[in-house]
């Protein structure tokens, strides 16, 4: 049983990486690969389209994230039942705790990226109007009209500031999020199943 489970586990090593290649190439819209794309394609979109189904509203698609960390979560699965030759609910409730860490950390990390790409624009005097600007407003406006709407409801705010506060505010939830994870996981570990 453990043979398979280890099979198994490289079986989703080889989809994740599959996976992953065609969301690269997904960045090259005009581009041609022929054949083998066409095969990418018929393997990995099925899996990926579902996910897409669940896809929130807003100007970024996540979905992608959360199928490669489910992929991942389920290859730790079988990697760790293959090792161990059992697991346990606690140790999976653990591997979900993580793989949800890392959607959050890496979807707060980008916007905080973003956040500051914004401001640098607005000190530098960038041409806002150009293209790319046009895009990280795009991305980074819906942030910083609900932070500022969550804790400014009533009061015009100096849209350096929101900036600046919105960064902070993302950041220190990201230290909440993950020291509360950090308390989940230990609870975890406690427990005798």
């Amino acid at each position: 049983m453990a043979y398979i489970m280890q099979l198994l586990s490289g079986i989703i090593s080889i989809y994740i990486l599959l996976v992953f290649i065609r969301l690269l190439l997904t960045w090259f819209p005009g581009a041609d690969f022929g054949r083998p794309y066409a095969f990418l394609c018929a393997i990995s979109d099925p899996y990926l389209n579902w996910f897409r189904r669940f896809r929130i509203k807003g100007p970024i698609d996540f979905s992608p994230l959360i199928a490669l960390a489910v992929l991942s979560l389920i290859r730790g699965i079988f990697s760790a039942w293959g090792n161990m030759g059992r697991i346990s609910i606690a140790a999976v409730l653990g591997m979900i705790l993580a793989a949800l860490w890392s959607i959050i950390s890496w979807v707060l990390g980008f916007f905080v990226v973003i956040l500051i790409i914004r401001m640098i624009a607005y000190l530098s005097n960038a041409n806002i109007y150009s293209p790319f600007w046009r895009f990280v407003d795009f991305i980074a406006q819906p942030v910083l009209y609900r932070i500022s709407r969550f804790f400014f409801p009533r009061r015009i705010v100096n849209y350096l500031f929101r900036i600046f506060f919105s960064i902070v505010i993302l950041l220190l939830l990201a230290v909440l999020i993950r020291v509360s994870f950090n308390i989940l996981d230990i609870l975890l570990r406690t427990l005798p199943f």
